[in-house]
């Protein structure tokens, strides 16, 4: 499988499914690698990958992420031979523990997370499917932000999909991982210069993480404290997480990155509330055809 560099995240729940494929198509058209999208409380992430990858032609596409909590391992498995073997190879499964608001809602108490994943994992390589078997097995990597999640996704997966993350934490996870495994990682940008206008989108972005426990432990791993955390989090934060400015700013994030050791960067554009598709202007000039 070949990513390519570049990849564009977006969650497609807001759309119809048809306008999702055209969304998607446009994506492949531009030259990007690969189209990722999570799972919320919306379209389940398998089913809506199949109808992705028969509507498509060479891009991968990739769940970003599948949460463990929502099938159990041996679902999980067949679902993922089953995409890989219909699409011909263009299908990535990322894996996550989510995090508890999404995963208790549904009745489940959300365990430790690096030995709940490595269960998960064990009990995924166990499981039988009698289908006929894809060329190549669906890669899997995983959303993996601490040393421990990190490590377990270089020993027993293809790699790590992070998100909210510094170039300089891209560039200690891949000491940590080695050269070979997938650096996969989720960058949000914003194209907008006025820096009160390009905040505000941002921190929209950023309202779900920074109220959740593990999040803001992954924060400070990174340097931030407690002040960083009050009202919708300071500039500092914002910042650092969240790319905005021109296009050339974007590209500049981008590019860090990759120059920090990431093998593929996940773009995702933020803009204003209620809009279901993402800011054209941003797929344009940040593709990898342009």
């Amino acid at each position: 499988m070949d990513l390519g560099r570049l990849g564009i995240w977006y969650q497609t729940d807001a759309l119809p499914s048809p306008q999702a494929a055209e969304l998607v198509q446009r994506v492949e058209a531009l030259g990007y690698g690969a189209f990722w999208f999570g799972e919320g409380f919306g379209r389940d992430p398998l089913a809506h990958a199949a109808y992705l990858l028969s509507q498509t032609s060479r891009i991968v596409v990739a769940t970003g992420i599948a949460s463990i909590y929502s099938r159990d391992a041996v679902a999980m498995a067949g679902g993922a031979h089953t995409l890989a073997e219909q699409s011909g190879g263009r299908f990535l499964l990322g894996l996550g523990v989510s995090m508890p608001p999404l995963v208790e809602p549904r009745g489940h108490v959300f365990g430790p997370p690096v030995a709940t994943m490595r269960a998960y994992l064990e009990r995924m390589k166990g499981a039988i499917c009698t289908a006929v078997s894809p060329k190549d097995p669906a890669p899997i990597v995983l959303a993996a932000l601490g040393p421990r999640m990190t490590a377990l996704a270089a020993e027993e997966t293809r790699g790590s999909h992070p998100c909210n993350v510094t170039p300089e934490y891209t560039a200690r996870a891949r000491a940590a991982m080695g050269a070979e495994a997938w650096l996969c990682v989720d960058q949000k940008v914003v194209l907008e210069t006025d820096p009160s206008a390009a905040r505000a989108i941002a921190r929209r972005g950023l309202a779900v993480y920074l109220a959740v426990p593990h999040q803001r432990r992954h924060f400070v791993r990174m340097g931030f404290d407690e002040a960083d955390f009050e009202g919708e989090g300071s500039d500092r934060l914002v910042d650092a997480i969240v790319a905005w400015g021109d296009e050339e700013a974007l590209r500049a994030r981008v590019q860090a990155h990759l120059d920090a050791g990431a093998s593929h960067v996940c773009i995702q554009p933020l803009g204003l509330a209620g809009e279901p598709l993402p800011d054209e202007r941003i797929l344009t000039a940040l593709a990898p055809s342009g």
